[in-house]
């Protein structure tokens, strides 16, 4: 099975590099930021946390 740790990388560096907050992220799409932050830290590997990974790099067309 492919890891999608490159996948919160790039989002990560998005982030960074956009002075987007994980709260705002978080906001954007209506989760909790804990779960945000649970999932770009690699924390939570549960497919929702893959799904939600894959939706934001489709959204900012990462």
């Amino acid at each position: 099975m492919p890891t999608i740790e490159p996948g919160r990388d790039l989002i990560k560096k998005y982030l960074k590099e956009n002075s987007i907050s994980i709260s705002k992220l978080a906001s954007a799409y209506g989760i909790p930021k804990q779960d945000v932050t649970d999932y770009l830290s690699g924390r939570i590997k549960a497919p929702k946390g893959n799904r939600f990974i894959l939706k934001v790099i489709r959204d900012f067309n990462l």
